[in-house]
């Protein structure tokens, strides 16, 4: 009838799902938010399945840069990232993520996890002692080939060599441990050939095949110039690259080496930035393998978020902050932007008169409207209660399969990560409801026809619970809220409530605008 979930993405009950740990080197931004946000809504729509759910999210908090930044602050490395770390853990309350662990690279349990990794490298062969002399970008934590290398201006206005991200690039020689990447060329291909899921969206997947085609040289793996980072084991005066140290904290979050790490890994899904797919998917895997264990199912790497169409830069003074963001608008409109005007995968843009505009047209023109005016029909018109429906007719039968289309259409979409379909869907499930709405009059029915009036608004109300439920995931409170009113039990909310119709004669509380208008606040 509602078109029920398909087996998405896992065959397994255990769903792992993590975000990139974030680098605070300052605070978050809408890049962050953006991946936090859409991580937070897969992993509600698998705990809506039914599966148990395991999301980690967190920050990475070793290396130069961060080392560069507490000198510039004048405090020690721990004080400053303490310190920052404040900020990514209040957006996090704010935007209502619902991770299971906010992991720091600076835990207990991680440096040894880290640990355990690199000697179980070590037995595999595939660590050993030399000297580096190349590129290196501090803002990216990357090393690079000359041939990638183009030339730019840098921060002081001279031309200089600047990294494919567009970073400054500095030469550096040092004593180095190194990792045989060399080695996991044809077996990082055969992988990419035998699983062309690893790596989403397939435009990702393509850059990435043809860039471990191209040769793999081995990677420097420690450092000796600065001793903000995990030890390397049983080599003084050496600290783990810090994308060694990062990587790892998606073991670390389930427990690697021990408790219940096999419960939960491989993990089923990294959410991660476009700008970070390289370590992801050929680092990451490759490190892995050398351990012998498990690759993860799939990487997906976002698009960027642009402040109308440009990068945020603080020079361009075009920097915003989510939280500023979810203040002036609300966190569930927040939320409902970003992964409806984005397509997932691709860049995307946003501005205030953006948000303002789809906050009104979908939510409090869309949803908010269909709610508000069926409910307080039925509050002045039907005693305050769940009114009874008959068999339908015509116009029931033509909402009804258009809410079966477009409730398959949510799941299909979200089993392939196509976020912003989904709420396609949706919409047109809002759409097809409002129509209904309309062509039904129930206005006019009160006077000619009560019966009939109650069946249309019962009806209507119907498919405001279908639509209240799928968009749980990406507006928790609101989409709470509108469950509340219509009289939807809390144990009745998951999708195998879908088909779950709330009883004739539910009393109903007194209704509320879930979804207000935006309307621009008055200078001064």
């Amino acid at each position: 009838m509602t078109g029920k979930p398909a087996k998405v993405m896992t065959s397994k009950q255990n769903f792992y799902v993590t975000t990139a740990i974030s680098y605070p080197n300052g605070r978050p931004h809408m890049g962050h938010a953006y991946e936090v946000i859409a991580t937070d809504a897969i992993a509600r729509f698998h705990r809506l399945r039914g599966e148990n759910v395991r999301f980690v999210t967190g920050t990475d908090e070793h290396g130069l840069k961060i080392a560069q930044a507490a000198r510039a602050a004048d405090v020690t490395p721990r004080a400053y990232v303490d310190d920052m770390v404040q900020h990514f853990l209040a957006m996090a309350a704010k935007l209502n993520i619902s991770y299971d662990r906010f992991i720091r690279t600076t835990d207990a349990d991680h440096v040894a996890s880290c640990q355990a990794l690199w000697r179980a490298m070590v037995a595999n062969g595939d660590i050993y002692l030399d000297r580096y002399e190349g590129w290196y970008s501090v803002r990216d934590e990357a090393y690079y080939d000359d041939s990638e290398l183009v030339e730019g201006q840098g921060a002081s206005g001279d031309i200089v060599r600047l990294s494919p991200q567009g970073t400054e690039v500095e030469w550096t020689v040092e004593e180095s441990w190194f990792f045989r990447l060399s080695a996991y060329q044809e077996r990082l291909l055969a992988h990419f050939d035998a699983h062309p899921e690893f790596i989403q969206p397939s435009s990702r997947f393509n850059e990435m095949r043809a860039f471990v085609a191209g040769g793999l040289r081995d990677l420097s793996i420690s450092r000796t110039s600065f001793d903000w980072g995990i030890p390397v084991p049983d080599s003084p005066g050496h600290v783990m690259y810090v994308w060694v140290d990062a990587l790892t904290n998606y073991l670390t979050a389930v427990g690697y080496p021990d408790g219940d790490f096999s419960a939960w890994w491989p993990a089923d899904l990294h959410v991660i930035g476009k700008d970070v797919v390289r370590f992801h998917t050929i680092y990451w895997p490759a490190f892995l393998m050398s351990a012998q264990l498990a690759l993860p199912k799939t990487v997906f790497g976002h698009g960027f978020i642009l402040n109308r169409g440009e990068k945020m830069s603080k020079s361009l003074g075009n920097v915003v902050e989510p939280v500023a963001l979810a203040e002036a608008f609300g966190v569930d409109q927040l939320r409902w932007f970003l992964l409806r005007d984005v397509a997932f995968g691709d860049d995307g843009n946003y501005s205030h008169e953006a948000i303002a505009e789809r906050t009104n047209a979908d939510l409090a023109n869309g949803i908010g409207n269909l709610a508000q005016r069926s409910l307080s029909m039925v509050a002045k018109n039907c005693d305050a209660k769940m009114p009874a429906t008959d068999a339908g007719g015509e116009a029931e039968a033509v909402l009804e399969q258009a809410l079966v289309q477009h409730s398959k259409g949510y799941f299909s979409s979200m089993a392939a990560l196509q976020l912003h379909r989904a709420l396609e869907n949706v919409m047109a499930m809002v759409a097809a409801a409002n129509l209904y709405f309309a062509d039904s009059a129930p206005w006019a029915l009160a006077k000619t026809d009560p019966v009939r009036m109650a069946a249309v608004l019962a009806t209507t109300l119907e498919a405001v619970r279908r639509i209240a439920i799928l968009v749980q995931p990406v507006m928790p409170a609101s989409s709470a809220a509108l469950l509340d009113q219509l009289g939807v039990a809390v144990d009745a909310r998951g999708f195998d409530a879908l088909d779950v119709q709330v009883a004739a004669g539910t009393p109903l509380p007194a209704p509320a605008g879930v979804f207000p208008r935006w309307v621009e606040p008055k200078a001064g």
